[in-house]
């Protein structure tokens, strides 16, 4: 896919005959940069062209299902260990829909899948998955964490990012469409600079805006800086797997990064401009030049011509007020008319107040007043304006959004430990010397636009970068393993980890791009592996021939990096929550739109900086939507979504972090929410099971755990009813009442086990 790193280094002559972006020039016979690296920084296997590699040989030829499996079995092979066997059909199920879609199957759904006993009726079920809107909601949700998405700005005020939802629906829509990733790429960092842009792709540059601001900064040419280093940085980690923030201030530590290649980097976005006036942050309309060219001709001309039809208007109505005045043809008070007939400008607050009292009287003996032919006037006048104005065209979508307006771009500097204030040595948008043997040619401007953000992103995608085709497969295989090949997914350089399979990495990256860069036949891949459907249970896991004991898996593999069987893992907050409103029948599957707000307590409103500040109230259905929907405000998170680990968004998060501590307990068996969906649980058991507690039991577990219940498990469900039911009457309940409560209680424990919030 690229070429290598290190290999055909440009000669001195060649180097000095190339320019590097507008403006910068480069001295002959010099490296790129001024400094060099060691073989051993440029052999970094990040920096190496990918490689397709050839399939490793394995003694268990009747294991693999694709080639995803010859490199898996070969590292275990290597390891003297064996491969999980497969889950049972309820396992694989469950573990689909929740990976795919984020949302357990219907008992419908259930019933279709485990009656299927065709050899690909899995591969039916991945298709059917991949197809479905909800497939674009999951896996836009974990693309949303890496991108640090939020809707409002934090800080103390932590103002609303006007139309930041547009960029969710843009990251849905694309996953949906299973957009190519390099164009994706191409869309977040240049959309506005691409032939042909137009509202879609200037919405996808949101990604570039949505990181804090500080509405009031001690400084402002420092929090500017602060704002392009969030974005430079974010970049860097989403599409590279670099830690490039650290040469900030100085050269890094650890990686072989100058303070000049993050200047460089920082150069690419230095002419973006923030839409603003005063600190007052704004939005911007988007669309094509010609879509927005012709909505200012056509509004500016129809308000032109309805100010003329209302001057019209005014001075007709002027003219009779006037005569009628004179006539004493009014019933208005003489201190009313004297108001009326002074200058708005110099009027004081009583006649301000006089003139507003008397607009609607004033109005009506106008008309009383004028005659015929003018009251005729002036109701042709008044349609034509209503005409006017109801032929305006629609106003463009509005998008949160940076923006440039000129072909030329200012140049940037090295700062002296990272001080805007004290800048050194110019230097021009380039790339890190290390990834590169020479600088980049000047890239072409458009009429608004310098073009920088363009080229780098072409670079991005480019075969001569190695790291954005490894760096988005590793975060394909996370999310359906639990962890990425490379287990420090937003970092690939020198302190990073190792790949565990770095083969395979390869070949994924690989097949991706001869893919076309899409994504869902990734999904397919991988899911179709053995290695994809292996229980998580695990096995002793010793090969055939091995009698050591020390060979066992969970010994030597504790964490399962060699894929020796499928890791559980908890859901996110947002899968949970959804989960829960799926089973409870009162999940709202509206896609796309302006974000909802679940109810929060009085009490978390009033814990803010500024009290109820910024937290609208949605109705219940509309609050029941998907947990991707949900207003994502930066210093008030839904209490439901922050005590699971809800990412924070002031930076990119690879990977949520999974804690355990008693806020969990305490919000998931005491909250009202959850309170509520128990009610609502036993309720529709009731409706949609006999009476029969066995029935209804059933029923529960079916719809939380997508299975039946184990004779065991009957009985233990049966003798919990038994003893809530007789706690509730002795406090004094009837027994109609303490029924109804126990199976509340049942449905509660039901939604806070480990099976309904793990996935297997």
């Amino acid at each position: 896919m690229a070429r290598s790193v290190h290999k055909r280094r440009l000669p001195g002559i060649a180097l000095a005959t190339l320019a590097l972006f507008a403006g910068v020039r480069c001295a002959a016979a010099e490296p790129y940069g001024r400094h060099q690296f060691d073989e051993s920084e440029r052999d970094h296997w990040a920096f190496l062209p990918v490689e397709r590699p050839e399939l490793p040989p394995v003694s268990r030829g009747d294991w693999p299902q694709t080639p995803i499996d010859h490199f898996i079995l070969a590292g275990l092979e290597a390891a003297d260990l064996s491969p999980s066997p497969a889950a049972d059909k309820p396992t694989l199920l469950r573990r689909a829909y929740l990976d795919l879609i984020g949302l357990p199957p219907t008992i419908e759904e259930q019933d279709r899948f485990l009656a299927d006993d065709s050899p690909d009726a899995f591969a039916k079920l991945v298709d059917a998955l991949l197809a479905r809107s909800e497939y674009g909601e999951r896996w836009g949700r974990h693309w949303l964490d890496v991108v640090r998405y939020a809707e409002s700005n934090g800080y103390e005020r932590d103002n609303p990012k006007p139309h930041a939802w547009r960029y969710r629906d843009y990251v849905i829509a694309a996953f949906n469409n299973d957009k190519p990733f390099d164009r994706f790429v191409l869309e977040q960092i240049a959309g506005d600079e691409l032939e042909g842009a137009n509202a879609e792709t200037q919405i996808a540059t949101t990604f570039l805006r949505l990181g804090p601001w500080d509405d009031e900064p001690a400084d402002p040419m420092v929090d500017r800086y602060d704002q392009l280093d969030d974005v430079l940085g974010t970049t860097a980690s989403t599409f590279l797997g670099q830690t490039i923030r650290c040469a900030r201030c100085h050269d890094h530590k650890y990686e072989p990064f100058k303070q000049q290649d993050y200047s460089r980097l920082l150069a690419v976005f230095e002419p973006l401009k923030r839409p603003q006036e005063g600190r007052t942050d704004l939005d911007r309309m988007v669309g094509t030049e010609a879509e927005l060219s012709t909505y200012r001709d056509t509004t500016a001309r129809i308000d032109q011509q309805v100010a003329a039809l209302n001057q019209q208007c005014d001075q007709l109505k002027t003219q009779v007020r006037q005569r009628m005045f004179e006539a004493n043809a009014t019933s208005l008070s003489a201190d009313a008319i004297a108001a009326i007939q002074t200058a708005e400008d110099k009027r004081n607050e009583a006649q301000k107040k006089l003139v507003q009292d008397s607009k609607a009287k004033l109005a009506e003996e106008i008309m009383q007043n004028a005659s015929e032919q003018e009251r005729e006037q002036l109701q042709v006048w008044g349609a034509e304006a209503q005409a006017a104005v109801a032929a305006k065209p629609a106003e463009p979508p509005r998008a949160y959004v940076w923006y440039e307006d000129s072909s030329t771009g200012p140049m940037a500097h090295v700062f002296h430990r990272g001080d805007p204030q004290s800048p050194q040595e110019e230097v021009g948008p380039g790339l890190p010397a290390v990834l590169v043997d020479a600088p980049p040619p000047a890239p072409t401007p458009t009429s608004h636009s310098t073009g920088r953000r363009k080229q780098f992103a072409e670079w991005l995608v480019s075969p001569s970068n190695p790291l954005t085709a490894r760096v988005l497969v590793n975060r394909v295989w996370q999310q359906h393993f639990g962890e990425g090949i490379v287990a420090t997914e937003n970092d690939f350089g020198l302190m990073g980890d190792a790949p565990s399979h770095s083969k395979l990495l390869d070949w994924l990256a690989s097949e991706l791009v001869a893919g076309g860069w899409k994504i869902k036949p990734l999904h397919r891949l991988i899911m179709l592996s053995a290695a994809y459907q292996q229980s998580a249970a695990g096995n002793p896991g010793l090969s055939p021939d091995s009698t050591a004991a020390a060979k066992n898996p969970a010994d030597s593999d504790p964490d399962a990096r060699l894929v020796w069987r499928w890791r559980p893992r908890r859901l996110e907050a947002e899968a949970i929550r959804d989960s829960i409103l799926a089973v409870t029948g009162e999940l709202n599957l509206e896609h796309g739109g302006p974000s909802v707000f679940p109810k929060i307590s009085d009490a978390v409103l009033a814990s803010q900086s500024i009290p109820g500040n910024g937290w609208k109230a949605s109705d219940e259905q509309a609050a029941n939507r998907r947990s991707i929907y949900v207003f994502v405000k930066r210093t008030l998170l839904v209490p439901e979504l922050e005590v699971l680990d809800f990412p924070n968004t002031n930076a990119s998060c690879e990977q949520r972090m999974v804690s355990t501590v008693a806020p969990q307990a305490l919000t998931y068996m005491n909250g009202e929410f959850m309170q509520q969906r128990a009610r609502r649980l036993a309720e529709r058991l009731a409706n949609e099971a006999s009476s029969d507690d066995n029935a209804r039991i059933e029923l529960a577990f079916r719809l939380t755990m997508c299975r039946a219940p184990r004779d065991a498990e009957l009985q233990a469900a049966r003798d919990f009813l038994s003893a809530q039911q007789a706690q509730i009457e002795s406090d004094g309940s009837d027994a109609s009442a303490s029924q109804q409560q126990a199976w509340e209680s049942f449905c509660l424990v039901l939604l806070a086990t480990n099976e309904f919030v793990y996935l297997q």
